[in-house]
């Protein structure tokens, strides 16, 4: 015979001890933890609507404003038609400053003795360049461009006036450069680009809206003669008030159809042989070696 228990801990302990294992068809809601919504017929349903043709809608319509109903909001003042018309065909490039790249230089993170390109700088890991957005590389700025003391070799899809003074003075060298969406998926992680076993693209021509701009030896223009870059050199150096400093690098310019430095497009590179193979076949030379512009609306 059980005993009497003492305190509700004791009745407890021996509720638990009479009561049958827990089992899964035993386990239910605890009495009134589900409730039904109250079911009401539509005319008790309006939720506030007591006037116009509103009194048979349930939910008013999107954009909707009291007072008029077959006039919504979007309807009234549908904006300015061009306003955001190219966002779908718009670019995005990423901002670099002059004192960025210095400090990076500083911390160890870019070589200057080596040129400096997307494919440098997206491997120090300190940006995110997405192609598949619409992010078609880097815009240099001229924020520290009066302290910044680096003779480098650096190539940038976009460039201020002040950015290129500031490389120049020192020595430097800049280029601007278009890439192509397929270019600069390869150039923003080659690794694993190389990895696939995928052949290194060709760098495609500047669409027609971008010819101007990279064709331009003011902007430093990957597509401009070396002879009116040099006279642009001494134009701005007249204008920016300092004199033209004897150039500092010595390496040879990127081809304009080249993603890489030193490797032709049409390559296939193979990390564990530590190999680049060229192709052999002329057809195949003269199909990477040819200049393509890259699509009107890209």
């Amino acid at each position: 015979m059980a005993q009497v228990a003492r305190s509700a801990k004791e009745r407890a302990l021996q509720i638990v001890e009479q009561a049958t294992r827990i089992r899964l068809q035993d386990a239910r809601d605890n009495i009134g933890a589900r409730t039904t919504g109250r079911l009401v017929k539509k005319a008790h349903n309006q939720t506030g609507h007591t006037q116009g043709a509103l009194e048979r809608a349930a939910k008013p319509p999107l954009g909707w404003i009291w007072g008029d109903f077959f006039r919504p909001w979007q309807r009234m003042f549908p904006g300015e038609k061009q306003f955001n018309a190219d966002i779908n065909i718009r670019r995005e490039y990423i901002p670099l400053s002059l004192i960025e790249l210095a400090r990076l230089i500083d911390l160890g993170w870019v070589d200057t003795k080596r040129p400096i390109d997307v494919s440098t700088l997206c491997a120090t890991k300190k940006f995110k360049l997405n192609p598949r957005i619409r992010q078609y590389g880097f815009d240099l700025t001229g924020e520290g461009a009066d302290v910044f003391p680096y003779a480098v070799d650096i190539e940038v899809q976009y460039a201020t006036q002040s950015a290129i003074a500031a490389i120049e003075k020192v020595g430097g060298r800049i280029r601007t450069a278009y890439f192509d969406a397929q270019a600069l998926e390869a150039a923003v992680d080659p690794k694993s680009w190389f990895e696939k076993g995928l052949v290194v693209p060709q760098r495609k021509a500047p669409p027609p809206s971008l010819i101007g701009y990279y064709a331009d030896p003011k902007n430093r223009g990957y597509l401009c003669d070396e002879e009116t870059i040099e006279e642009e050199r001494r134009k701005l150096a007249a204008v920016r008030g300092y004199e033209v400093a004897e150039l500092k690098i010595k390496s040879e310019l990127k081809p304009i159809n080249q993603v890489f430095h030193g490797i032709p497009s049409g390559s296939v590179v193979s990390l564990a042989d530590k190999k680049v193979f060229a192709p052999t076949s002329e057809l195949h030379r003269e199909y990477y070696n040819k200049k393509r512009a890259d699509k009107f609306y890209s």
